[in-house]
């Protein structure tokens, strides 16, 4: 049983580490070919991928199971949405310097999923969680009361979308790696469409006459699968509340990384904001502790 707990702590926090480190990395290193390109190999790659390891676990059976499931089939295309969102908002926060911005989104991303838990599935808030959303809902008016464009929108989209994934994913039960799958397929046409449009006008660096330049684009796909396996099978061997709190790994580096690498504006307010985040943060971790 320990060696699994600990099992499930590796896979976790390398998961975590990839999002927050190896992902921020790679993504702004290949921003130079433009967000939009970006984001429709990401799209690309990311079913192309799934379908290869699909096909080598032998999971054909449980996919077709899965789409035969009308239900499942249209919270799936919900979950797509969301997950695109997710996708196209954080390239674009790590294209255009805001990954302080994306790294508050995942900071309170955790803490409006209680509320949307105590909405959606009647879970009980008590009253360490009521007072960490109110933390939350303060930081944001306090960026708002100060000016509505310092506010980050790209950080509250994250959070958003990938909370209300979380929320669509939670009503099914679908295999994770499969329920992905479906949703890739779901953007894969809008995909090769955009890509198609990007190519007739010229505008493509994915380029068979450069394959290196294309091969490291390819990773785009891995890049978002492997750290989505990595973290899920932690949660499978040790649970959500663990997992939660290590998930703070993510949103952790990437605010490093954008302060101290990639030289981010960081003002008063919004200092005085993430002071108020990170109280919020810590009262809820302390209540995940607590009650698990």
């Amino acid at each position: 049983m320990k060696q699994e707990f600990n099992k499930g702590l590796i896979l976790t926090s390398l998961g975590s580490f990839w999002w927050g480190f190896i992902g921020v990395i790679y993504f702004e290193y290949v921003s130079f070919i433009g967000h939009i390109e970006l984001v429709v190999h990401r799209c690309l790659w990311t079913a192309v991928m799934l379908i290869f390891t699909t096909t080598f676990f032998s999971k054909w059976k449980i996919f077709f199971e899965t789409v035969n499931n009308k239900i499942n089939l249209i919270a799936l295309f919900f979950s797509g949405f969301f997950i695109f969102v997710n996708w196209a908002i954080w390239i674009y926060a790590v294209s255009t310097d805001k990954i302080i911005d994306a790294s508050f989104g995942y900071f309170i991303m955790p803490i409006i999923s209680v509320l949307l838990g105590n909405i959606f599935f009647k879970e009980k808030l008590n009253t360490k969680r009521i007072f960490s959303i109110s933390l939350v809902l303060i930081s944001i008016l306090i960026l708002v009361a100060h000016n509505l464009e310092s506010l980050p929108w790209v950080g509250i989209i994250v959070a958003l979308s990938w909370a209300f994934y979380n929320l669509v994913r939670k009503k099914i039960n679908v295999d994770t790696d499969i329920g992905l799958l479906i949703e890739s397929l779901f953007i894969f046409p809008f995909a090769i469409g955009s890509f198609y449009l990007i190519v007739v006008n010229g505008l493509n660096d994915f380029n068979l006459s450069n394959p290196g330049l294309s091969l490291f684009i390819i990773l785009a796909g891995p890049m978002t699968v492997i750290p989505l396996f990595l973290y899920v099978r932690g949660v499978e061997l040790i649970g959500l509340g663990p997992t939660g709190m290590i998930f703070y790994i993510t949103p952790t580096l990437q605010f490093i990384l954008g302060y101290f690498y990639y030289d981010e504006d960081f003002s008063l307010v919004k200092f005085i904001s993430f002071i108020i985040i990170w109280t919020a943060v810590i009262i809820y971790i302390k209540d995940l502790y607590e009650t698990n």
